[in-house]
């Protein structure tokens, strides 16, 4: 067992030991870790959440014979997290006495004026340049969605994000990649205990580890990325007494496709399994545009958003309208619950106290089969769902709903399916008329809360056009379903 953290930075090896002497504890974050560093204080602090992207920083780890480059917001990363890994900052960018291609293109595009927010930006627009394919309109969009620029705009950062690399590329980070990764096989494989300042942070490397630290420590704080617990540190000064963090368990990053459909790991980022699923279930993968900024997606993980509970997460509606099976793994072995039987209350679940998720079994999608995703929210990127809907239609031969699933989020304690308006539905024609009649129904079957997002009001007519919506982007234009 390891009792210190080891990763490269500076493009060496560095160990950190947490205590009173250091003034580490294991849920520091990066970004105070950096900034308390001599010559790293380019990384940013601006919200301390997770939405403005100045503090981003790029982590790269083995990827078979690769390095994977992945920018992260370093003020939801626990330092403990960067065990194994190789941690980027702007400070880097510029080592070899001459400016990396993509700062270069900032400053040929006029893409900086307070500078702020320039370093975040620059480290996504690097870890955007390390994609395998040359990136599109679209990928540069999304790259930037979760760095936000409140004086230059965003037309000089999308030409300077455009701009082709130099012909010298590959540049120094790739040709370096060969020494780093034999450095990253330099560190001791295994997990990682740390006791510090009251606070024991558990990092298994294997499943069998963590299910005995889970019943060693009932009380632990389990992560998987940790982009929704770190907040409680940053945000609410809680402090944490027991952490188990599964960020390193190599048994939960398992992706398969079978017959019985696609099986996925808990820790699988969302980054990930958006593009492993892209080809092979893409109605999976739907939500993932607008889940958090590309920074989350590359931290938060599957079974991290699951097992929130949150009555508006944006995966669970998805895996309800896929029929998917939620895996726990506990002393006896693997079960199987439903999807729509998986949350049992407010932030409560079906999840024992001595088991783990540990993935999702996703049966194939029938041919015919519509599954849509919507998500309404007070901006479009980097926002908390105030309605989100997950919509299963199967017609039969004549027209008719065989089987159909309404699966909602933010519409009560947690995500619930309209099982009333499902009911109603089944049978009956694909039809404005039945549409608009069930629609009043869904209206009817919840009881929403309002908050700052929204209005009970506002969410429950907001339910009813989902519907309606589903069904306008489904309804068949050769004359049938339509009336």
């Amino acid at each position: 067992m390891i009792s210190s953290v080891t990763f490269v930075l500076d493009g060496r090896l560095q160990s950190v030991e947490f205590g009173p002497a250091s003034g580490l504890s294991p849920t520091t974050t990066v970004l105070q870790y950096l900034r308390g560093l001599p010559g790293h204080q380019g990384t940013k602090e601006g919200c301390a959440e997770g939405d403005c992207g100045a503090c981003t920083v790029v982590l790269a780890e083995a990827d078979g014979q690769r390095l994977r480059y992945d920018a992260v917001d370093s003020c939801l990363l626990f330092l403990p997290m960067l065990h194994g890994r190789q941690l980027i900052t702007v400070e880097n960018l510029g080592a070899g006495g001459r400016l990396h291609h993509v700062q270069q293109a900032m400053v040929d595009h006029h893409g900086s004026q307070c500078g702020f927010c320039t370093p975040g930006i620059v480290m996504s627009l690097f870890a955007l340049a390390h994609q395998s394919v040359p990136p599109s309109a679209a990928d540069i969009r999304s790259a930037l969605a979760g760095n936000l620029c409140r004086c230059t705009g965003y037309r000089p950062i999308l030409d300077a994000a455009s701009a082709p690399a130099p012909p010298e590329t590959p540049d120094l980070f790739t040709r370096d990649e060969p020494r780093i990764l034999r450095l990253l096989q330099e560190i001791p494989a295994g997990g990682v205990v740390l006791s510090s300042g009251g606070q024991v942070y558990l990092r298994p490397s294997g499943l069998d580890e963590a299910l005995h630290y889970r019943k060693e420590y009932p009380g632990a704080v389990i992560v998987n990325g940790a982009t929704d617990v770190a907040l409680r540190v940053t945000k609410n000064h809680q402090h944490l007494p027991a952490i188990l963090d599964l960020s390193g368990v190599e048994d939960l990053r398992h992706m398969s496709a079978g017959d019985r459909g696609i099986a996925l790991g808990a820790g699988v980022t969302i980054a990930r399994m958006r593009e492993w699923c892209a080809e092979r279930m893409p109605t999976l993968t739907v939500f993932t545009d607008l889940f958090g900024s590309q920074q989350i997606r590359a931290m938060a993980t599957i079974g991290g958003n699951i097992g929130t509970a949150s009555p508006v997460g944006d995966m669970l509606p998805v895996l309800m309208a896929h029929d998917a099976g939620i895996l726990l793994a506990g002393p006896s072995g693997v079960r199987s619950v439903p999807a729509a039987e998986f949350v049992v209350g407010y932030r409560k679940t079906a999840c024992a106290p001595d088991e783990l998720i540990s993935g999702v079994q996703i049966p194939p999608v029938p041919a015919g089969t519509e599954i849509r995703w919507y998500k309404i929210s007070r901006r479009r990127d980097v926002d908390i769902a105030t309605v989100s809907a997950a919509f299963r239609l199967e017609l039969d031969g004549t027209g008719n709903v065989h089987r159909t699933i309404l699966a909602y989020g933010g519409m009560a304690d947690r995500t619930a399916r309209a099982l009333r308006t499902e009911a109603f539905l089944n049978g009956r024609s694909w039809a404005r008329a039945v549409v608009q009649e069930a629609s009043e129904l869904v209206e009817r079957e919840f009881q929403p809360l309002s908050d700052v997002r929204g209005s009970a009001r506002f969410r429950r007519v907001a339910a009813r056009n989902l519907l309606t919506k589903f069904w306008t982007d489904t309804a068949r234009v050769d004359g049938g379903g339509t009336s």
